[in-house]
């Protein structure tokens, strides 16, 4: 019996592998539950936390039946998030004492073998019902994207700022620029601009200041506005609950939110790649970067990360350097989705006055092409290349 209904979004967390099975082998011809994700074992909140942003769930299935304790502390922390996750409780059996644990936790429903067709509706609509005006506020939010490099050096700040500037050219929507870089950030330094407040100004508030306070924390440069990391280095490590938040808040504000972080090995990064609608992993063609790439791509992997989620992006390459895009995916074992051409003379030109890239030169043009596929917007009109390097 296949349902007319739209299907939500499912994680399915399960050790009782029967239950899942038999949930699965239900689900399949009522169609109201796409479960993206299964789980087969509770986790600890800090990597069930990346497994939530990976995949972005409507709803957990979680199952009840294996251990009662640790699915009621699962149901907690999913309800105490921002915004708070439904979760609807699995088990083989109508089990009286789970069933009002779990809804006493704060589960929206219970299903039990052989979960029936009519109880999948009932459990379908009022996970709706109770999500609805976060579905709304979610089509609102701005799009984020995030640049990280797999060796310090590689150029994803150049990047990052490139194709921020490229993006509200292109499309002309409202763009920030966002330093996540607490050690070693380098956006006020590259563009030019001495700004008195960065990124920590949000960390304690719940709230986005209001529009003149904004205007006054965030510098502004050629249509895009820039919150700069801060002047001094700070040791200390985000909080993931605060960082979701600021991200959050400046989605609500900004249509595109581009992120420079610090190398993908650094616990910011991958959190910010979580969050990230468009994560860009920033590769030269030198050997230590291209081994640390293929360290990079199985650490993302291990932590659940598909590959669809995440472009690679190889930056500064030559004819010189004797190996293609091509080569590069063999030994990625990943798709390339953007090659950076080494235009010194142009890169010297900008870094030099901080401003942006134009489509005068080739790494102008390759960033402005890539950075429109990012925004789904079309870019300017090709150009025939006269780079040096093709002489």
């Amino acid at each position: 019996m296949q349902s007319s209904e739209t299907p939500i979004v499912a994680l399915l967390i399960s050790p009782n592998r029967e239950v899942a099975d038999a949930f699965l082998r239900a689900a399949a011809p009522v169609r109201l539950f796409q479960v993206v994700s299964d789980l087969k074992s509770y986790l600890p909140e800090q990597v069930l936390e990346l497994r939530l942003r990976q995949s972005r769930p409507d709803v957990v299935l979680l199952d009840l039946s294996t251990e009662i304790d640790e699915a009621c502390e699962t149901i907690r922390f999913l309800l105490n998030r921002n915004p708070p996750i439904q979760v609807v409780g699995l088990h083989s059996c109508q089990d009286g004492p789970a069933i009002v644990r779990s809804l006493r936790a704060g589960a929206s429903d219970f299903l039990w073998t052989p979960f029936e067709a009519e109880a999948q509706k009932s459990a379908y609509g009022r996970v709706v019902k109770l999500r609805a005006p976060a579905a709304i506020e979610e089509r609102e939010l701005g799009t984020v994207i995030g640049f990280a490099s797999t060796k310090p050096g590689s150029g994803a700040s150049t990047l990052a700022a490139q194709s921020a500037f490229a993006i509200q050219r292109l499309s002309g929507k409202k763009v920030l620029l966002l330093d996540l870089d607490l050690m070693g950030g380098t956006i006020g330094f590259y563009l030019k601009n001495q700004h008195p407040h960065s990124f920590m100004d949000l960390l304690d508030r719940e709230n986005l200041p209001a529009q003149e306070e904004w205007e006054a924390l965030t510098a502004h440069l050629d249509g895009i506005d820039i919150l700069p990391g801060p002047e001094e280095p700070q040791a200390a490590t985000l909080d993931p609950g605060k960082l979701h938040l600021v991200i959050e808040m400046v989605r609500k504000q900004y249509d595109f939110v581009v992120l420079d972080l610090p190398s993908i090995f650094h616990r910011t990064a991958l959190l910010a790649f979580s969050e990230a609608n468009s994560a860009c992993l920033v590769t030269t063609a030198e050997l230590p970067s291209l081994h640390l790439t293929r360290k990079a791509l199985e650490m993302l992997d291990v932590a659940g990360f598909e590959k669809s989620r995440y472009r690679i992006l190889v930056n500064r390459l030559s004819p010189q350097e004797g190996i293609g895009a091509a080569d590069m995916e063999k030994m990625f074992r990943a798709p390339v989705n953007a090659v950076i051409p080494n235009d010194c003379f142009s890169l010297h030109r900008v870094v030099t006055r901080g401003i942006p890239l134009t489509r005068d030169a080739d790494m102008g043009r390759a960033i402005e092409s890539f950075a429109a596929k990012l925004a789904g917007v079309a870019a300017g009109p090709a150009r025939k290349s006269k780079s040096f390097w093709r002489l």
